[in-house]
């Protein structure tokens, strides 16, 4: 019971820890201006997806098409 209690507060305070580095991650960001976030590939519009979608993907549209094996017209 109590490492089930331990193991319940040690994820609580993980959760509260990543929320307090995504409120400041947003602080530092908001904080930017337009040109500076356009340096590092953002919008302002985009900031609460980029902070909570770290995972995904920002390639632009054209990198993410596939490429096909055509053959060569040589």
């Amino acid at each position: 019971m109590a490492n089930l209690l331990i193991r319940a507060l040690h994820a609580l305070w993980g959760h509260y820890n990543g929320w307090r580095n995504r409120q400041q991650a947003y602080a530092e960001l908001y904080r930017l201006d337009d040109r500076s976030l356009a340096d590092i590939g953002i919008t302002r519009s985009e900031i609460p997806y980029v902070l909570t979608h770290p995972q995904a993907s920002r390639q632009p549209i054209w990198a993410k098409r596939k490429t096909t094996n055509r053959p060569s017209h040589a």
